[in-house]
């Protein structure tokens, strides 16, 4: 089973305009709201690509049962700590041809704007780790995102702290010092971007062999396997077993790259599972977070089945 954890789950509301004017009214051309947030995210491609999983973390409100709503209508397995005040956050992505600003200025595009979440109490973190303690060695568990700064910006770490004993599989998708400090624990796997990896430490990442370099120094501090993804270049794989493994990504037009990073991620794993194999995993990985971007949601398994058997 693979478990993730979402500390900050969202319903996600998508607009299309054909054009948005400021301070005036405008009506949409297209809407949808559907589930939000990395871990979650991670959830609904494995449940595409027939792997068990149990999404956890924090709900609270009528945006909260909306969204336990919308996972069971998908299958997806949930165990979320219900919060006694608050909402669920509602996150808008404003997609738009053209945004005229005044009478000269025009852009185009997306625009997000992300709500704050619920306050999330001690005694329901608790409530979380309680969950967390029934996992076993067979058991990987996913922690995904950023942490909320209503909760202890120590959270994963914490986690960690707690499972130390176990034999899990950890799993990390988290940028900057979030995750840094859990890399004394040993993750089987961390994914950062080239972006964040780049941030982590202070340099310009321009090619594959850039990205291998520092990938290497995460694995020096602790990190079992280190996947960079790196958007239309593809991806990077620093491996436990001393390999580095990279392909490129497969030709295609980008409709949505939210989520796409989480779509590799959920791939991979799916990937490693079934086969064991790395090269394997890297390219299911790969193929996921792919027909994802070429997909208006997250990519079924139709979808990236199609691209493993192309020559890319």
């Amino acid at each position: 089973m693979i478990y993730t954890v979402t500390f900050n789950p969202s319903l996600d509301y998508v607009v299309d305009v054909e054009s948005l004017t400021m301070g005036e009214v405008n009506r949409t051309k297209y809407t949808t709201i559907y589930p939000g947030g990395k871990g979650i995210n991670v959830s609904i491609v494995l449940e595409h690509l027939g792997i068990d999983t149990r999404a956890l973390g924090f709900t609270a409100g009528f945006t909260g049962e909306a969204l336990s709503t919308l996972l069971a209508e998908k299958g997806i397995n949930t165990d979320f700590v219900t919060l006694d005040t608050g909402m669920t956050r509602i996150n808008i992505k404003l997609r738009t041809g053209r945004v005229i600003a005044d009478a000269t200025s025009t852009v185009s595009g997306e625009t997000e704007i992300n709500a704050q979440g619920p306050t999330v109490d001690a005694l329901s973190i608790g409530e979380l780790c309680e969950k967390l303690n029934y996992l076993d060695e067979d058991d990987y568990l996913v922690l995904a995102g950023s942490i909320p700064n209503t909760m202890p910006q120590t959270a994963y770490e914490d986690i960690l702290d707690m499972l130390a004993d176990s034999k899990l599989n950890f799993v990390v998708d988290a940028s900057g010092e979030l995750l840094l400090s859990t890399l004394r624990h040993r993750p089987f796997l961390i994914k950062p971007n080239d972006r964040e990896l780049s941030d982590m430490f202070g340099v310009e990442i321009k090619s594959k062999e850039d990205a291998e370099i520092y990938a290497k120094k995460l694995q020096e501090k602790g990190a079992r396997n280190v996947l960079v993804s790196m958007a239309g270049e593809g991806a990077l794989l620093v491996t436990e077993d001393g390999r580095t493994l990279s392909s490129k990504a497969p030709s295609g037009t980008v409709k949505n790259s939210v989520g796409s990073g989480d779509a590799m991620m959920a791939g991979f794993l799916a990937g490693y599972i079934e086969s064991k194999d790395y090269e394997k995993a890297l390219r299911m990985g790969i193929c996921a977070g792919s027909a994802s971007a070429f997909s208006e949601t997250l990519a079924t398994k139709e979808e990236i089945e199609a691209l493993l058997q192309s020559d890319f």
